[in-house]
């Protein structure tokens, strides 16, 4: 069997890095979401014909790419982020790229996120893999930390090797309607993050409606955020479709007005990989194939990889394997 898969090690397109733009208050006075109408396209997701056989394998190893392996456990220790990183080296059992004819290929997640007292035990981990090493920051998964702690720890972070920083944003400042201080803030952090390029995490799930959480992923935007990135995966309610096309929706305005193109991440209960194709079409249909690419698009995710190369080698002989048969950590 052979794919036909876009081979990642070509050069990534040159994308233009958000430089931020002032606090337009009209704009986001402008911003309403309609719930229901939300709904009603969710919901034609995955209920229409999906890709499959051949198709649906390459587009599960695209999805590999575009994973932010994920360790956010209280009990996580150095050994666990050390197996992590080996996992994110190899990603795909050997034999089963090899009966893919998928071997040529860049098969390597997008990222390793971990807490920031693990960034420099992932980062010599990852020395030579061109994998990048993601940090969650800013007092996560709350927010709730002084601000010069929090810009204290995306410095740390930053200067542990952490090329990318998972900010978080303070949920209040949404529901009081504060979008200057919140603009200020993500302005901030931005500026501490350097040439590391920062993800901040709305907690939709704990913003009360989709008009909040459309209102604050421009603010998060105009402040120079390169994504925006749902939940934590701490809250009771994390990424779902109908969050995720308020949020892609915003993206897509922002670039109709801006002409730069932000990167979104949907975390927090993407587990499966039928989870996986059912973004991927999401941001094939709203936003185009542009947006599939690991420098816009990320899953959150620590158990996703799993059941992906369950299903590629279900393609392969027609049976799914036990976990065990591609450990984690």
């Amino acid at each position: 069997m052979s794919l036909k898969v876009v081979d990642n090690k070509s050069a990534e397109p040159v994308h233009k890095r958000n430089p931020g733009y002032p606090l337009d208050l009209d704009w986001i006075e402008r911003v309403r979401m309609n719930r229901s109408a939300l709904e009603r396209r969710a919901g034609t997701i995955g209920a229409r014909r999906t890709v499959k056989k051949d198709y649906q394998l390459a587009w599960l190893l695209k999805a590999i790419t575009m994973i932010d392996l994920t360790t956010l456990n209280s009990d996580d220790t150095p050994g666990r982020v050390e197996r992590l990183c080996a996992k994110a080296r190899h990603p795909v059992r050997q034999d089963i790229l090899d009966q893919l004819g998928a071997t040529h290929l860049r098969i390597l997640p997008g990222a390793v996120c971990v807490y920031h007292s693990f960034v420099d035990t992932a980062v010599r981990a990852l020395e030579g893999a061109g994998i990048p090493v993601a940090a969650v920051s800013t007092g996560f998964p709350h927010g709730l930390a002084p601000v010069e702690t929090k810009i204290a720890e995306i410095e740390a972070s930053v200067k542990d090797g952490a090329k990318e920083i998972d900010i978080v944003i303070e949920r209040g400042m949404v529901l009081r309607g504060d979008w200057q201080a919140l603009y200020d803030q993500v302005k901030a952090f931005r500026k501490a993050c350097g040439d590391a390029h920062i993800k901040t995490i709305l907690g939709t799930g704990e913003l009360a409606t989709q008009t909040n959480v459309a209102k604050a992923s421009l603010v998060c935007m105009l402040a120079g955020a390169d994504f925006i990135k749902t939940s934590t995966g701490k809250e009771k309610v994390n990424a779902n479709l109908v969050t995720s096309l308020t949020m892609i929706r915003m993206i897509r305005w922002f670039a109709e007005e801006t002409g730069i193109e932000i990167g979104y991440k949907p975390a927090g209960g993407i587990a499966t990989a039928g989870d996986a194709l059912k973004y991927m079409a999401l941001m094939k249909e709203e936003l185009g194939n542009t947006w599939l690419q690991p420098h816009l698009f990320r899953f959150g995710a620590s158990s996703l990889l799993t059941d992906i190369e369950r299903q590629l080698e279900h393609g392969l002989t027609g049976h799914y394997a036990a976990d065990y048969r591609q450990p984690m950590v």
